[in-house]
């Protein structure tokens, strides 16, 4: 667990700030006008379905800790390999996000039958949001 070392060179405020940008791009992303109702459509919901869905802060507080380790976990990754640029960064997330985010969509979404648009839109916000955390993470490095 020698990784583990590593996370006393993380640059909390790159993490912090990593976070936030990819809770504001999913923000973005599922908005109604930008791709929210494809999504909500290929999913077979209506916008009010989704408003009347319950759990409160039971739905956000996962996501929440997903995305926060997420870029825990980037930061921890970019400072063991030595990833202190941008590009470097971001290259690295890109290719995390293809092969763990896009491709656990793609095997999942296909076995549930979910059409292709789901797994488009969803898997574009997660390359999206990884890359931007790991050119965050990177240049702050």
């Amino acid at each position: 667990m020698d990784w583990l070392s590593y996370v006393s060179q993380i640059n909390w405020p790159g993490v912090l700030l990593a976070f936030v940008a990819s809770l504001a791009i999913g923000f973005v992303w599922y908005m109604p006008p930008v791709l929210g109702n494809r999504w909500m459509a290929a999913i077979g919901k209506t916008e009010e379905d989704l408003k009347n869905i319950s759990g409160g802060a039971g739905l956000w507080l996962p996501m929440m800790a997903a995305a926060a380790l997420t870029a825990i976990l980037l930061a921890v990754l970019i400072a063991r390999l030595g990833l202190g640029s941008a590009l470097a960064g971001g290259s690295f997330a890109l290719v995390l996000g293809l092969v763990f985010r896009a491709g656990g969509h793609v095997i999942h979404n296909g076995f549930a039958g979910r059409p292709a648009a789901v797994t488009l839109i969803d898997s574009g916000h997660d390359l999206v949001a990884m890359t931007v955390s790991g050119v965050i993470i990177g240049a702050m490095s």
